[in-house]
């Protein structure tokens, strides 16, 4: 299978248009009951979400049939579109971010609509902001209210097909690495105001480096932007204390000197909080990415 989009390839990715159908992303101070479960809910572990999952009780008949989850990576199998592929994100207090911007190239070249598709989370995962394990510890996609998006039952099997890549017919594995970028962030510093979806909504600037350099946060969940000479782009999604998760798309790897790494902060970032009128973005280790201004 032939990806599109990866962060170390020279391919530009399409600008995305947000759609009037988009949905913003409320903080989530805790997470709230499942309807239609009982028993206590299981803690909330990033890396239990891991693995092969069959999708169950979404209303999208083309939603796919299968998630798989490995470390950072995402594949949504039996779409309209054939296998899709992309990132996510999960932190232990509850959010979910997931990011769909890879095909296989005989569905973007063969099936109307599925080149758009391979550039395109599907709007059923784009609703997706939370996740709970049930009483019986498998995992549920919740939406901004805290109501059910789609069920995982685990043990997903996808099945082979010519233009399918190997890797996505074996089951994920929940290696160190994994362990380690979903591992739990610390507080922010109490000095920091956590930064909310309306407070970070709008363009930013690094405070030095390259003149063009800035990222824009839009009320939709996605972020463009650019180190300088190289377009960036992604999603994005906050929670309560400051929580922030990215997910980041392919760029050019041009070189300009004065570059900034908007992207690789945003990545890296787990925390985002505001000292004054600037945003301090910090990883799991509470060490700081980067520092932005406001635009105007």
């Amino acid at each position: 299978m032939v990806r599109q989009g990866y962060l170390a390839t020279l391919v530009v990715m399409g600008v995305l248009l947000a759609g009037c159908s988009r949905q913003s992303h409320p903080e989530r101070a805790n997470p709230q009951p499942i309807s239609g479960t009982s028993g206590p809910l299981a803690p909330l572990t990033p890396a239990s979400l891991i693995g092969s999952w069959t999708i169950a009780d979404v209303a999208d008949p083309g939603a796919g049939t299968i998630l798989r989850l490995a470390d950072r990576d995402l594949d949504l199998v039996g779409s309209r579109c054939g296998t899709l592929g992309g990132s996510w994100r999960a932190s232990s207090d509850g959010a979910f971010l997931a990011d769909i911007f890879t095909a296989t190239t005989t569905a973007v070249e063969g099936i109307p609509g599925c080149a758009k598709a391979s550039q395109e989370t599907p709007e059923w995962l784009r609703r997706v902001t939370a996740y709970q394990f049930d009483g019986a510890g498998l995992p549920v996609l919740l939406d901004a209210r805290a109501q059910p998006v789609a069920r995982l039952i685990p043990g997903a099997t996808p099945t082979p097909e010519p233009d399918k890549a190997d890797n996505v017919l074996e089951p994920p594995v929940i290696t160190d690495e994994a362990r380690l970028s979903l591992t739990p962030a610390v507080a922010l510093p109490a000095k920091l105001v956590p930064a909310d979806r309306h407070r970070l909504a709008g363009r930013w600037i690094p405070l030095t480096g390259h003149k063009a350099a800035y990222v824009k946060f839009t009320a939709d969940g996605e972020w463009r932007g650019s180190d300088g000479c190289n377009d960036e782009s992604g999603r994005w999604i906050t929670a309560a204390s400051g929580t922030l998760l990215t997910t980041a798309r392919g760029t050019t790897l041009m070189f300009c000197a004065d570059s900034v790494s908007v992207g690789g902060w945003l990545v890296t970032a787990r925390r985002a909080g505001l000292d004054g009128r600037t945003l301090v973005l910090l990883d799991a280790q509470g060490t700081e990415t980067g520092r932005l201004l406001p635009a105007n």
